[in-house]
Formats: C-alpha cells, sequence, structure tokens
C-alpha cells in the first residue's frame, strides 16, 4: 500500500493489542514506525515491534542510537497517518493541554493535523473514561480534529465490566484504511459551510439568539478540509476555535450571514447550511438600553431566508439543509427540502436523548431529493461529518 503509519504504544494492559495491529498493518503493506512511551515497555518488550516492522522503536526524546536530534519533526512530518493504541487517559490528556514531556507526545504537539490526520484508539478503566476531566479532554481533542476511536464495553482487565476496552485490532485496521482513502477525495472541490446561531439585536447589550454550538458545522468544515476540499466557512457568535486552513468569516446577525453567503455561493460547488438561522427579529432595534418598566410589547419582522435564496439561485451547487425540529420530523424536513430545492436535508429531533445543539454526538434522518431517506445511528458529529460528505460524494456521481 505505501502508506507509512506512525504507531505509538502507551502504558496500558492493550499494549499486547498493538502488536496484533502492528502485524495487520505490516501485512496490508504499510510501512510502521512504532514510537514507546516508558510505561509500555512495562507491558511489551520493544523487540516485539521491531521484529514485526523490521524497524527500530523509538522511545527516548533524546540520546537514542541512530537518533536525531530532531526526531520528533521528522516523526511529525513524514507519515500519511498517526494511531496511538491504546490511548491512554494520560497521553489524552497531555495532547489536549499541550503538554510535551517524551517523545510520543512532543509528536503529537508538533503533527499538522490539517495534513496528517491523527487516530486516538482511547482505553482505560470505565471510572477513568467518564471523568470530567477526561470527558472535557477528548471533547477538546474531536473539536481540534483528532479522530477518537471510542473504546467497547465488556470485561476489563480489572475485573470489572463496562466501557474502556480499546477497539479491536480488526476494526482500527478499517478505521485506519477508511481515513486514508478519504483523503483528497474532495480535491478540487469548493465547499460553503454556515455555522451557529445569529443574534438580532434589541438594544445594545441585549439579543435574540439560540442554543447553537456550531459544532455540526464547525466539524462539517474540518471533515472537508481533511479531504482535500476548499472550505468557506461562514460563522455567528461561537466559542469554537476555526478549523485550521480554512477561510473563516465571523457574522453575528442574520442579514450579515446572508450578505456574505450569497456573495460566497457562486464559488461553492458544495453548499452546507447547518446555522440556526434567527426566523426573527425585532423591527427596529433601541439606540439605547432598554430600562425596566411597563411590560415591553415587541414587533418582530422575518429574517432573510437565506436557504430559500440559494435554492432560488443555485445553478451547479449540491445544496444541503438542515431541519432541527421538536415534532412532525419527516413531515418538517421534507416540506423544506421540497420548498427550499435541496438536495439533501439532515433532519433531527432534537429532543432526542444525545441530538441536538450544544452537544457532541447527534442522531440524524437524511431525506434525499429523489424521495429516499436513510436514518443514521447516535455518533460524534466528527463521524457524522463524513458520513454526510461521504453521501455528498455519492449523490453528486450520479
Amino acid at each position: 500500500m505505501d502508506k507509512k503509519i506512525v504507531l505509538g504504544i502507551t502504558g496500558g494492559i492493550a499494549a499486547y493489542k498493538g502488536a496484533e495491529l502492528t502485524r495487520l498493518l505490516v501485512k496490508e503493506g504499510f510501512t510502521v514506525q512504532v514510537v514507546m512511551t516508558e510505561a509500555a515497555k512495562s507491558f511489551i518488550m520493544p523487540l516485539t515491534f521491531s521484529t514485526l516492522t523490521g524497524r527500530p522503536v523509538y522511545h527516548t526524546l533524546f540520546g537514542g542510537p541512530h537518533q536525531s536530534s530532531t526526531l520528533h519533526i521528522d516523526l511529525a512530518r513524514d507519515p500519511h497517518l498517526i494511531v496511538v493504541a491504546p490511548a491512554t487517559a494520560n497521553i489524552i490528556g497531555k495532547a489536549a493541554n499541550g503538554i510535551a514531556d517524551d517523545l510520543l507526545s512532543t509528536v503529537l504537539l508538533a503533527v499538522r493535523l490539517e495534513k496528517y490526520p491523527v487516530i486516538l484508539a482511547a482505553a482505560m478503566n470505565t471510572a477513568m473514561l467518564h471523568n470530567p476531566a477526561v470527558r472535557q479532554n477528548m471533547s477538546l481533542l474531536r473539536r481540534r480534529g483528532f479522530i477518537i476511536a471510542d473504546p467497547l464495553a465488556g470485561e476489563l482487565a480489572c475485573g470489572e465490566v463496562g466501557e474502556g476496552r480499546m477497539a479491536e485490532p480488526e476494526q482500527l485496521l478499517s478505521l485506519i484504511k477508511r481515513t486514508l482513502a478519504k483523503r483528497d477525495d474532495y480535491g478540487g472541490v469548493s465547499v460553503l459551510v454556515t455555522a451557529g446561531p445569529t443574534r438580532e439585536p434589541l438594544d445594545p447589550v441585549r439579543f435574540f439568539s439560540n442554543h447553537s454550538s456550531g459544532r455540526m458545522g464547525y466539524a462539517l468544515a474540518r471533515a472537508a478540509k481533511e479531504r482535500g476540499a476548499k472550505v468557506y466557512l461562514v460563522s455567528g457568535p461561537t466559542s469554537l476555535e476555526p478549523p485550521a486552513g480554512v477561510e473563516f468569516y465571523a457574522v453575528a446577525t442574520a442579514q450579515e450571514m446572508y450578505d456574505v453567503t450569497l456573495t460566497l455561493f457562486p464559488e461553492a460547488d458544495v453548499v452546507i447550511k447547518t446555522a440556526a438561522v434567527a426566523d426573527y427579529r425585532p423591527a427596529s432595534a433601541s439606540a439605547h438600553k432598554l430600562k425596566k418598566g411597563e411590560e415591553l410589547q415587541l414587533r418582530l419582522v422575518h429574517s432573510p431566508d437565506i436557504l430559500q435564496e440559494l435554492g432560488k439561485r443555485k445553478k451547479k451547487q449540491f445544496l444541503v439543509g438542515f431541519a432541527a425540529e421538536t415534532a412532525d420530523l419527516l413531515i418538517s424536513a421534507r416540506s423544506k427540502l421540497e420548498q427550499k430545492n435541496l438536495d439533501i436535508i439532515v433532519a433531527n429531533d432534537v429532543m432526542q436523548e444525545g441530538a441536538g445543539f450544544e452537544k457532541e454526538t447527534n442522531i440524524v434522518q437524511l431525506l434525499y431529493r429523489d424521495g429516499g431517506a436513510e436514518e443514521l445511528p447516535l455518533m460524534s458529529k466528527a463521524e457524522l461529518s463524513h458520513e454526510i460528505l461521504d453521501r455528498i460524494k455519492a449523490c453528486r456521481q450520479h
């Protein structure tokens, strides 16, 4: 396959699975360079990996035999993919917080995620996995573009039963192959994504908005960039960091999002409208802060309908919309698909557990222009982004 993979092995009982993963990768034709932590050597010998790969195993930051002084940079710039299996709570915490105190953590700090994907195969005790600090670290890494292979449920080395078992080597091999296959399959494609909420001012200190965090849109922008697309991201106010390498446009109101999106629209091949645009705005905003007093009556007017306008103007563009509903999901989504001239609509019931705003996961149904429909299971928004891009690619090819 002529692809090089850096495989990090950390100090967990699942390190033995790292040896099996190495064997499978070599059998598939990958060149595998193993990097071990000092703790990993307490579970499995470096000799095992050097025998399987036919290459030296690196485990020290300085002073190894025939070792470059910039080895950590060389390792971070050379591979097609970096995999850490197992990825303990320790290495996950280091990666999330920019700590680089050994060779592997330094490699993870030096890697350019927009060019080289990183898969972390989480493995730890259930209590550790569900510790708020670990959950926060994993969430942060996902938002930055790391691919987290979630652990499985089952019997753990400590005798407990629960989540925490590292994904099986065969599963990781499939994930690795899928990840590499998707690299650059959007090369030459321009993708325009809108994300986040809009804010419609009432006075200088108050505004109307909604609960959208922007996570779905940012995940889609990041996934499209990972797959080689030229990406434009138009975002309302969020706390998220724009993915590396995208052209980013910050807006606040629905009118501002309308203006920027319509300006960029002719350049786009694919448009994905995830933004939760306010349907209404105050007819006028007060120039000064409104004081508490008598009951306040507001006159609301419609905000510009960005998706409707895009549907009217589209020529070569493939147009994807989102529908967040609390009732009559499929009826409302199908109506929106038809009325706004969409090619796909992604529908989700925000009342479902694990779906909707301000969450790392989502459960959606995809409705297609030809009348087809597809239900996807609960998954992270990062995973869902690639599923959506897969469907867009397949539809555009037919």
